[in-house]
C-alpha cells in the first residue's frame, strides 16, 4: 500500500512545480503583455478543466504515444519513452492541475494596485525586477492557493494518468488507480484504507490553506 502513495506524493510535486512555473508566467504573460490571440491561449490553458478526463488522456495517447508527434521525437532521438511511465503520469497530472494554478496567478496579479507597478518603473526598476519584488510578493497568496490546488488536483489524478500511464504497481500505479483496481478485484480493505488517506490529507491540505488565508489577512487588517 506504501508505493502508490509514496509514487502519488513524487509525481504530484513534480508536477506542481511545473504547474507553477508554467501557470505563473502564462499568468503573468497574458495579463500584463499585449499577446496576439490572447483569449485562445487563456481557453487552451482552461481547456483541461472542462474537458472530460478520458478526452485529455487521449489526446496525450496521442502526442505521447510511440507514434506520436511528441512521443516519436523523444523515442528516436532521446530513446525515451513517455507512455506507461512516471513521468507520462507526471505529464498528465501537470496538465489537469495547470489550469487551477492559472487561474489562481491570474486574479491575484490582475486584482493588484497598479500604483506600486508604476512607482517601481518611476523609479527605473527593470521588469524583471519589478515582477520579482512588487508583482511576485503581492501576488504570493493567491499563487499559494493555487500551489497548493494544484496539488491536490495533481495527487488525486485518475483519467488521463490511467490511460498514457496505465497501472503498472511500483511504476505507475497512483493512489486513485490502485483504489480503482482494488475495488474491481473486490479488495475492499485496501480501497478503504487508501480513500481514508486521499480524504484525510485532501482536508488538511484545504483546512491548513484556509488557516493560514485567514490568519494572513487578521494580521494584514492589524498592520
Amino acid at each position: 500500500m506504501l508505493s502508490p502513495i509514496l509514487l502519488s506524493l513524487k509525481i504530484a510535486t513534480i508536477a506542481t512545480v511545473f504547474s507553477f512555473l508554467l501557470g505563473v508566467f502564462f499568468a503573468y504573460t497574458l495579463n500584463k503583455k499585449k499577446i496576439p490571440g490572447k483569449n485562445i491561449w487563456e481557453t487552451i490553458l482552461i481547456l483541461p478543466m472542462v474537458l472530460p478526463p478520458s478526452v485529455m488522456g487521449y489526446l496525450l495517447l496521442i502526442a505521447f504515444g510511440k507514434r506520436g508527434f511528441i512521443g516519436g521525437f523523444l523515442l528516436e532521438t532521446f530513446d525515451l519513452q513517455i507512455i506507461f511511465t512516471w513521468i507520462g503520469a507526471v505529464i498528465a497530472s501537470c496538465i489537469v492541475s495547470l489550469p487551477l494554478m492559472y487561474q489562481n496567478a491570474k486574479s491575484a496579479i490582475i486584482s493588484m494596485d497598479p500604483v506600486y507597478e508604476k512607482a517601481a518603473q518611476t523609479l527605473g526598476s527593470s521588469e524583471w525586477k519589478i515582477f520579482r519584488t512588487v508583482i511576485f510578493p503581492l501576488a504570493w497568496p493567491g499563487i499559494i492557493s493555487g500551489i497548493v490546488l494544484s496539488f491536490a488536483r495533481a495527487i488525486g489524478e485518475f483519467g488521463a494518468t490511467l490511460m498514457i500511464a496505465g497501472n503498472i504497481p511500483g511504476k505507475t500505479q497512483t493512489i486513485p488507480t490502485a483504489i480503482y483496481f482494488a475495488v474491481e478485484s473486490g479488495n475492499t480493505e485496501m480501497a478503504n484504507r487508501l480513500v481514508l488517506i486521499m480524504t484525510l490529507f485532501s482536508f488538511a491540505l484545504i483546512l491548513g490553506l484556509n488557516a493560514w488565508l485567514k490568519k494572513r489577512n487578521y494580521i494584514g487588517r492589524q498592520g
